[in-house]
């Protein structure tokens, strides 16, 4: 079980894309407690990611709900907060490493492209705060994920942010396209001339044995090696999410639609609810019969769908647009590389035990 807590719905940036809440709403020490114990009293291995808004603007609240589930023994629980940079300090970040809780970093790219969407309040960009602490983070923890958000004007900029990021010291690379935007034909060409010129960076990274993770291409090669595997988000199963008033939903992006709400704290999750948003949401969609890339492609990303298209049940067209470029140029390049034996290609899409390795690897360093 995958428990997503959201502290508060307070945020010290004013990002032009987020699809987040921004209000007064926070959660008590009490109420983070009572969700985690009605949610995953069952597993033994539960993880904990903490979500916001900001979520660091509660840190002590992070550090306190960590040191009570820790008491929790021989239940072992993972830990993530999931910031957009510009509140850690190299305290936190020791603390937070000691604790085993994961940093991931928000951060769109170079400076240009960071300070373009993400921005204060006041308008002014973030990146002389976050750039500095991203690379503190990746420092500390290697393995550290940075979330990417690409937009329509941004995506002639992706390969260059992507060679800053990697300059930083980020491995673990996860580009999100922004498919609430308008992606007209103009920024779409943007895009895919983006994608060939990473396309010969993803080979030539891989012939240098150069270990990093792309999740654009390489999500997208799994679900051919492993048929599958990704393409069921297991909406409201496996992963829920927890307002700061103590709601429970199926994940992030439904937080605060009451239409979908499956529990409450204290009374815990309506398992007829949660069967039934699930069942709904794993329906095939009518716009995809008879689609090639049906079971490959995330055509059941209930997030994705609900804010795009408002309904479980559609799925929006530039994203179908998008897939049907992007699998088949993903699978030509694994193709070459397959063809090559290339050996880090190999291990990584072939080893179910290459994530394990790959993380106490950069642990060692």
């Amino acid at each position: 079980m995958h428990l997503t807590i959201h502290l508060t719905d307070r945020c010290n940036l004013a990002c032009h894309y987020c699809y987040a809440r921004h209000g007064t709403d926070e959660m008590s020490f009490e109420t983070a407690m009572s969700a985690i114990a009605e949610c995953t009293a069952d597993d033994p291995n539960p993880g904990i990611i903490f979500f916001g808004g900001e979520p660091l603007l509660k840190a002590d609240l992070i550090f306190r709900i960590i040191a009570a589930c820790e008491r929790q023994s021989p239940r072992r629980f993972h830990y993530k907060v999931t910031t957009n940079g510009t509140l850690l300090t190299p305290e936190l970040i020791a603390r937070a490493t000691s604790v085993r809780l994961h940093l991931a970093v928000s951060c769109d790219g170079t400076p240009a492209v960071q300070d373009r969407h993400r921005v204060t309040d006041a308008g002014t960009g973030s990146s002389a705060l976050v750039v500095p602490n991203l690379r503190a983070v990746l420092a500390a923890q290697p393995s550290a994920p940075v979330m990417m958000t690409v937009n329509p004007d941004t995506a002639a900029d992706l390969p260059e942010s992507v060679r800053f990021l990697r300059e930083q010291g980020a491995s673990y690379l996860i580009s999100s396209v922004n498919f609430q935007e308008d992606w007209d034909a103009r920024a779409w060409r943007r895009l895919k001339k983006s994608y060939k010129t990473l396309g010969e960076w993803y080979l030539d990274a891989y012939r240098r044995e150069e270990k990093f993770y792309f999740a654009a291409f390489d999500k997208r090669i799994a679900t051919r090696i492993w048929p599958g595997r990704g393409t069921s988000c297991q909406l409201g199963r496996r992963q829920i999410s927890v307002a700061p008033d103590g709601t429970y939903y199926p994940c992030v992006q439904f937080v605060g639609r009451a239409e979908y709400a499956i529990g409450s704290v204290g009374r815990g999750l309506d398992a007829d609810r949660r069967t039934c948003v699930f069942a709904r949401n794993e329906q095939d969609k009518p716009d995809c019969e008879g689609c090639a890339l049906l079971g490959r492609c995330n055509n059941k990303c209930g997030c994705l769908n609900v804010s795009t298209t408002g309904s479980l049940d559609a799925v929006p067209p530039f994203f179908c647009e998008h897939e049907r470029f992007l699998i088949p140029f993903v699978d030509n390049l694994a193709e070459k590389l397959y063809a090559e034996r290339n050996a880090l290609f190999i291990q990584r899409h072939y080893n179910p035990a290459f994530p394990v390795m790959s993380i106490l690897e950069d642990l060692s360093r």
